[in-house]
């Protein structure tokens, strides 16, 4: 036909092959480059938790009240430098403390704890490298000066599934003692403890709970060593912490500060407990919401 000078289309009326067209991918290049993708994205994940920001969630009473069992958190990797201890399984491929940087007193950290340096805690950095640190009739008291410490309004707190099952656990109470349990206005359950407000010398407060007598409410003096912390929980009473000795269960004084991991960042999710896997609605009511996106 007189203008058809489109070279494109053959004289069978088929469309030409274009030399250059990639060919379509086998099955097996597919699975290979899924596999790829994966991979790389893992190795993305893990940098990123290893050297950024990482999860963490909170299995026990220790840092109450700013901490609940079932809070979830962002930790910041990046705040006191790196350390075999900043890699999964602390894989010993960093030689040392890299980019080292001493917290603040008030920081609260999560590190590994001696003697093993597998899991994870989290506590307050109370005092630094050279502090002398003692505790007198439950007041803190750091080269030779009393913190401030003022009375709050008591500290009031649902007993929630996730706080039965640690008592469980632990063959405790979910209120530390009966006397501290008591129904609330709804008819549930509730534990009230006495709060206070603890000043550091920098002007950094929060709150703590102490709310019976214990050995740990009277040490004698503790001088830091350089390179350590020593870190206390909010909750005197329930915190295994730089004041308990090791075979107690304790840290056994102040821990080096190669074996923080990070500085806590925000609170990124918190449940009470009572979710269930067959009931999608439990996954909402069971949220508290009130506490997601609280800082430190």
């Amino acid at each position: 036909m007189r203008g058809m000078t489109d070279a494109s289309v053959t004289a069978d009326n088929s469309p030409a092959t274009d030399p250059k067209a990639t060919p379509p991918m086998s099955a097996k290049e597919e699975a290979v480059d899924t596999v790829r993708f994966l991979a790389l994205l893992a190795v993305a994940v893990l940098i990123f938790r290893s050297f950024f920001l990482s999860p963490f969630n909170i299995p026990s009473e220790s840092m109450q009240p700013r901490l609940l069992i079932g809070d979830y958190l962002l930790v910041n990797k990046m705040a006191y430098g790196y350390s075999r201890y900043s890699l999964p399984f602390s894989i010993p491929l960093i030689p040392g403390h890299l980019f080292a940087r001493t917290p603040e007193r008030g920081d609260v950290v999560v590190f590994k704890a001696p003697p093993q340096n597998r899991d994870d805690w989290i506590k307050r950095v109370i005092g630094l490298p050279g502090d002398t640190v003692q505790v007198r009739d439950g007041i803190v008291w750091i080269n030779g000066e009393p913190l401030k410490r003022e009375p709050m309004a008591d500290f009031v707190i649902p007993v929630t599934e996730n706080m039965i099952e640690a008592a469980r656990a632990n063959n405790a109470l979910p209120c530390y003692e009966m006397q501290f349990e008591e129904i609330g206005p709804n008819g549930q359950r509730q534990c009230r403890y006495r709060q206070f407000k603890e000043t550091m010398p920098n002007g950094k407060s929060y709150a703590v709970l102490d709310i019976v007598d214990l050995p740990v409410d009277n040490t004698v003096p503790y001088k830091v060593p350089e390179g350590s912390v020593f870190l206390m929980g909010d909750n005197r009473d329930r915190s295994a912490d730089s004041r308990v000795r090791m075979e107690e269960g304790g840290l056994g004084g102040a821990v080096p500060m190669k074996n923080l991991v990070g500085h806590a960042l925000v609170g990124m999710f918190s449940t009470d407990g009572s979710a269930s896997w067959i009931n999608p609605i439990s996954w909402f009511t069971a949220a508290r919401w009130e506490r997601i996106g609280e800082g430190f």
